[in-house]
């Protein structure tokens, strides 16, 4: 696979490589700074970016503004089945083959009281534990079941989706995050699985799972005082590494769990 040290080079010929359609879900910081790096270096890939709600928010119409010849916008909530079906439909009536999804969504806290990282079991609650799943965990997977049929016909593709370092059980020292841990470290399980079975049916499809280090978001905004200078990642940064992990990956490194430095992290 490509070394992140290899440097920002790399990623440019990797992206400006790709040719054919794009799938981006979930247009928050980070699946919005996927897309403009695809814009700014992929220019033989069109491009789908959805968002859960029919009109887009006002930094992705700033995209769709950029490249209204290349860049699309679909409605997308992983977790309405009659989406995913739409979703399963429109790309199996692209023109191009389907070349990349990359699945930016997830999920850690909401507005409730009880909706927020547990830090104790006493915590735990189940409507925080379901909500973590169905985002963080079933999505992805049922993500990767609608969009099979059109990677059938793609050749050489890649599947990515955003997980986490605390998904590892392997290296979990500090405990606490219950849903948020359990429910990507599902995500994994269930990739891995998909991924073992597209060896046999979809050789040239690498799927991975993608940790991007703590990027600054809505998402990690609560949990940002303790974080060590240099480990608040800009979306863009993220992106770009990620991108350049990614790409640089083969089908043989199908099933694994990487990290925004290329280094991979244990289940």
């Amino acid at each position: 696979m490509v070394n992140l040290l290899q440097g920002e080079n790399t990623t440019e010929l990797a992206v400006a490589t790709l040719q054919g359609h794009g799938l981006v879900v979930a247009d928050g910081a980070l699946g919005r700074a996927v897309v403009q790096l695809l814009l700014e270096r992929a220019p033989a890939l069109a491009i789908t970016l959805t968002g859960r709600t029919p009109t887009p928010r006002p930094d992705t119409r700033r995209l769709l503004q950029q490249a209204p010849d290349r860049l699309a916008y679909g409605v997308l909530d992983l977790c309405r089945d009659e989406q995913l079906a739409d979703l399963r439909d429109q790309v199996n009536r692209l023109d191009r083959p389907l070349r990349l999804v990359f699945n930016a969504s997830g999920w850690l806290h909401g507005l409730a009281p009880r909706q927020a990282p547990e830090k104790r079991l006493a915590a735990l609650g189940r409507s925080a534990l379901h909500q973590s799943f169905a985002v963080n965990a079933w999505g992805p997977v049922l993500l990767a079941q609608a969009v099979e049929p059109a990677l059938k016909r793609a050749g050489r593709a890649w599947f990515a989706s955003l997980s986490a370092r605390v998904g590892s059980i392997g290296d979990n020292r500090l405990g606490g995050w219950y849903s948020y841990r359990a429910a990507k470290a599902a995500q994994n399980q269930l990739l891995k699985t998909v991924a073992l079975e597209w060896r046999r049916t979809m050789p040239g499809v690498c799927v991975a799972c993608l940790h991007p280090g703590t990027t600054d978001s809505p998402l990690s905004k609560p949990f940002q005082a303790g974080i060590p200078p240099g480990k608040l990642f800009t979306p863009d940064f993220s992106a770009a590494a990620l991108l350049r992990v990614l790409l640089g990956l083969t089908p043989q490194d199908s099933g694994r769990f990487w990290a925004w430095d290329g280094q991979p992290i244990p289940w």
